[in-house]
């Protein structure tokens, strides 16, 4: 098989990429290592960016988005025993965002690129990249009991942090950066009301805990638990005890309850990896880089990826290679203010056992400063909403 563009990863970010360089008229497929149903069961984040909204319109997959999604014009930060509420609309000049689960994005780009004729092998075994550093690059996997070859004239890495593509890099040509947090989030699903009509984030002493949603009758919650813990040591009854307890006495009042639809731990990392070109490889979303889901960046941050990419090749294939040459360096700029935010809010909204008393005080007086001070929302306001693309 003979292409220009070779995606691997059929996620959201690899999706992405493919509709909009379809768009673009670039020929492209999509390899993906697990099956479809794999692919959609992977429960993730679910608020976008206004920059993410505006390329799944781009992309044409925006309709059932628009009018299934919950548009969010502010947060609320619980501490103390109270509530305190950034408006996120007042404070950045209008702007909001988008509360859409990954899962639904997910869904809508496969039925996009299923409904185009566009071609996308699942449950693609022994994926290889290969001659990346010349003018032909080559994809080789096995598929039937057979190998097959996809030649191209780029390889773009969609395929995650445990994927093929970072992996294909020799050492000597990137450098990693990384910090792991002591505690990671154990998750429940279920299909109950949310608590709130917005999200909320709330600092305790017995942990951090988050309210969200994915839909006016689907809640996503989420409580700081140790590294070690096991999600068999809690049951229903146990996380939303320990839920109440983290949360202001009205939120926890009003809090509805079920039967968890899915319930898992997940640990929590800051991650980069650059540069992000080589050759003809461009890696992309967390191929590239993780930051802990605190900030709500790691879906916003592969979907900007991908936008700069697919109009680099574009862009490409119209005659000039300035995009495909400032690619690295574009998205890295935006990536590490998004790590430093989440790295911060992270740090700020959660228990760590080391700092102490003094620590926690630490928090109180920075979380009083940020609720109560324009300056300090406003700057809080603007990196939660996204800042703007660069070009």
């Amino acid at each position: 098989m003979r292409v220009q563009v070779a995606i691997v990863g059929a996620g959201p970010a690899g999706l992405l990429l493919g509709a909009l360089l379809h768009r673009a008229g670039v020929d492209a497929v999509i390899v993906e290592r697990h099956s479809p149903d794999y692919v959609l069961a992977r429960i993730r984040a679910g608020v976008l960016e206004q920059t993410t909204v505006d390329l799944l319109d781009e992309a044409g997959v925006g309709r059932r988005m628009h009018s299934e999604g919950l548009l969010h014009d502010g947060i609320e930060l619980c501490f103390g025993n109270a509530r305190h509420r950034i408006d996120m609309k007042a404070l950045t000049g209008g702007k909001h965002v988008m509360v859409y689960g990954q899962t639904e994005v997910t869904r809508d780009l496969m039925h996009a690129r299923e409904a185009a004729g566009l071609t996308t092998v699942y449950d693609a075994n022994d994926v290889s990249l290969h001659d990346f550093d010349g003018a032909r690059p080559k994809l080789r996997y096995t598929a039937g009991g057979a190998t097959h070859e996809i030649e191209c004239d780029f390889i773009a890495g969609c395929d995650g942090f445990h994927g093929v593509s970072r992996a294909s890099v020799p050492a000597s040509a990137i450098r990693l950066y990384e910090k792991v947090y002591p505690f990671g989030w154990l998750g429940v699903l279920s299909e109950t009301p949310p608590v709130a009509h917005e999200l909320i984030y709330s600092n305790h002493e017995r942990g951090f805990a988050l309210c969200s949603m994915r839909s006016l009758t689907r809640s996503r919650y989420y409580v700081q638990c140790s590294l070690d813990d096991k999600v068999e040591n809690w049951s229903d009854a146990a996380f939303w005890d320990e839920l109440r307890r983290r949360l202001d006495p009205e939120a926890a009042e009003s809090l509805v309850t079920g039967p968890s639809i899915e319930k898992s731990i997940a640990p929590l990392r800051s991650f980069v990896a650059e540069p992000m070109r080589f050759g003809r490889l461009f890696l992309a979303g967390d191929a590239a880089h993780i930051v802990p889901p605190t900030g709500a960046k790691g879906l916003n941050l592969a979907a900007s990826d991908v936008g700069y990419l697919a109009g680099a090749l574009a862009e490409y294939y119209g005659g000039s290679e300035h995009g495909i040459a400032h690619y690295s360096e574009r998205c890295l700029r935006r990536i590490w203010k998004a790590e430093r935010f989440s790295w911060w809010f992270t740090s700020l909204m959660h228990h760590f056992p080391e700092t102490g008393a003094f620590g926690q005080k630490m928090q109180a007086a920075e979380l009083d400063y940020l609720v109560n001070s324009v300056a300090a929302s406003t700057v809080m306001a603007e990196n939660y909403v996204g800042l703007p693309l660069e070009h």
